[in-house]
């Protein structure tokens, strides 16, 4: 009797995930949509480019699934569940809520995933590390039903050793995921006050790559102009000696030997600057050493040679790049899909909207209230974009503050380091329009003093904020007076003594495009009815921001914003990014020339220039 009434449940359970199969609908294909879907082995590209090995193998591809309202709690279990019966197929690393992953659910809290897999024979006697670039918000892991560990957050990439629990043949690898989607953790848009599809569990590439006892763990890389060098550090399970080589366009320019575990220097000869307009990447060929010589690690990065900080541009505070004010002006960029959510469907995709920002003049991304992977700041880095980064925001920061302070201060810290070693990335932002925002002046005086090498934008939109707690306020430190101002671009910030000036959103002008919105009530700030009238709007409003930089001393300004996102019909291009809902070439030579007017700003002086 036990045995029927388990077999017609697991039938039951079958009938009803071929019927959701039956159910999911694209609600709005990209040009990528059904390519990511017959792919058998989506985003397959090396997923850490500046810290590079040759042997990995990718594990993302259809995995079993256990999620919905009746899933077992997977928040830290300490065993597994069985997927024997009552098992669905997901496509990872796509959220269950995507219509990609084949799931499509409205919200996930508790979701089991399970993938079998064999290690190469090359791989024996090798320690064997498990990766994965983000899971959203607690992962548990198991390997052949033993537990591996537990690992908390979100939005930043954690891996595990689990050569001990590996054996020969086929392994099984569980993870547990468990998301409460409530705010209290750092989710960003991705939450209760958030405005779009939840996204859970594993949304970035899950991977694993063989490695000696000793191998490095990671490298952090911070160029020094004045100094004409790279200053270096790589940290390895134990001390090695380490052979760091610089090469560019496949010349050798420098080689240094060294220790794991100190900081050393790297000396760049007449060092060719990394900037939007000439973003130069050197190669960066890392390895360590056994007492005999012999290399037992070896990977392959890259670096480029750039300088950000305040400097004083004819009496006036401004960010500089190489000792130059560099107006920087952008595209918020939420980097949501309507087919992925937060993960891009292709490579493809992922590089699409970098380019096409480029395409249009702009110098400048605000990664707005997610990371992406470290893909998406290769492409940042390669092609010259700057990248202003932010902390996705907790949304209840006096709740229970010892825990999810804590949770806040921590992934903050971890998205830092993750991210350190890219040029492209040259400012952090702790907080946002007073979302979610607690200690923003010590916040922000750690950020600087943990990077002193980047700017930081305390709390951007400080003169915005959310109903349900008190404004914290324009802190008064970091490197930026920013305000947002909606439609704008008047009202904007202007320097003080201290500080430069920043417009850190404005616009929001919308266009509706039939058969290329989101199936909701969509809505903007302001509109126009054709793509030549908000062309003509966009065009006005850029004149008036190149006022603002020629006589009043602003110093950035970000548009809002790169794609429409589900309700938000405001982007330059449509959410399914199929539509440019401006003339392009006449948003160049506007974006250009905004950009050219900050740039006549410059006076050539010794106290700017890192160089001289």
């Amino acid at each position: 009797m036990i045995r029927t009434k388990t077999l017609i449940f697991a039938l039951l359970l079958l009938s009803l995930s071929w019927l959701s199969a039956i159910a999911q609908h694209a609600q709005l294909p990209t040009p990528w949509t059904e390519i990511a879907k017959q792919t058998e082995v989506p985003l397959a590209e090396y997923p850490r480019p500046q810290l590079e090995r040759k042997e990995w193998q990718c594990l993302n591809g259809t995995w079993d699934y256990i999620g919905g309202k009746d899933a077992p709690d997977a928040l830290n279990p300490s065993t597994s569940i069985s997927f024997d019966h009552a098992k669905e197929n997901i496509l990872v690393p796509y959220c269950p809520e995507s219509y990609l992953s084949g799931i499509q659910r409205k919200q996930e809290i508790n979701m089991w995933y399970s993938k079998k897999f064999e290690l190469p024979k090359q791989w024996r006697n090798k320690d064997i590390i498990l990766h994965f670039g983000a899971v959203d918000h607690n992962a548990t892991i198991f390997i052949n039903g033993k537990k591996v560990g537990a690992h908390a957050g979100g939005y930043h990439s954690f891996s595990f050793n689990i050569t001990a629990f590996l054996k020969t043949g086929q392994n099984i690898l569980v993870v547990a995921a468990h998301d409460s989607n409530d705010g209290k953790y750092p989710s960003g848009k991705n939450g209760p006050r958030g405005d779009y599809t939840f996204s859970s569990g594993i949304w970035q590439t899950v991977w694993i790559e063989p490695v000696n006892k000793n191998h490095i763990q990671s490298i952090k890389l911070l160029p020094q102009l004045v100094e004409k060098q790279l200053k270096v550090q790589v940290n390895s399970i134990s001390k090695a000696k380490v052979t760091a080589i610089v090469s560019a366009e496949g010349k050798q320019l420098a080689k240094i030997v060294s220790q794991s575990g100190v900081d050393f220097a790297i000396p760049i000869e007449n060092p060719k600057l990394w900037s939007p307009d000439s973003p130069f990447l050197y190669d960066l060929q890392l390895s360590i050493h056994d007492g005999n010589g012999e290399v037992i690690d070896e990977i392959k990065s890259y670096f480029g040679m750039r300088d950000v900080r305040l400097g004083n541009v004819n009496g006036i505070m401004r960010p500089l790049l190489n000792g130059q004010f560099v107006m920087q002006l952008g595209l918020l960029d939420q980097g949501y899909w309507p087919d992925g959510i937060l993960t891009a469907p292709t490579e493809e995709a992922l590089k699409h909207d970098i380019e096409f920002t480029k395409n249009a003049g702009y110098n400048l991304i605000r990664k707005h209230m997610k990371t992406e992977p470290q893909r998406f700041y290769y492409w940042a880095d390669k092609m010259g974009l700057l990248v202003w980064q932010d902390m996705p925001c907790l949304w209840y920061p006096d709740e229970d503050t010892t825990v999810y302070r804590k949770a806040f201060r921590d992934e903050y810290k971890a998205i830092i380091d993750e991210h350190y070693n890219s040029p492209s990335v040259i400012a952090w932002v702790p907080f946002n329009e007073n979302w979610g925002a607690f200690d923003v002046k010590n916040i922000t005086d750690w950020t600087k003093q943990y990077d002193p090498s980047r700017l930081v934008n305390g709390n951007s939109g400080f003169n915005n904020n959310p109903s349900y707690q008190k404004a914290y306020g324009d802190p008064g430190n970091g490197d930026f007076v920013d305000t947002h101002i909606y439609v704008g671009p008047n009202g904007a910030s202007v320097p003080d003594q201290k500080r430069a000036a920043s417009l850190g959103e404005f616009g929001g002008v919308g266009l509706f495009v039939r058969d290329h919105m989101w199936p909701v009530e969509n809505n903007a700030y302001a509109y126009e009815p054709t793509v030549e009238a908000l062309t003509d709007r966009y065009i006005f409003l850029m004149d008036n921001v190149e006022q603002l930089v020629r006589y009043k001393g602003l110093s950035v300004a970000i548009y809002t914003q790169t794609t429409d996102v589900e309700h938000e019909v405001n982007g330059l291009l449509t959410y399914d990014r199929k539509i440019q809902k401006m003339v392009l070439n006449k948003i160049r030579a506007v974006n250009q020339a905004v950009i050219k007017a900050g740039s006549s700003l410059n006076v050539q002086n010794k106290e700017n220039n890192p160089l001289k």
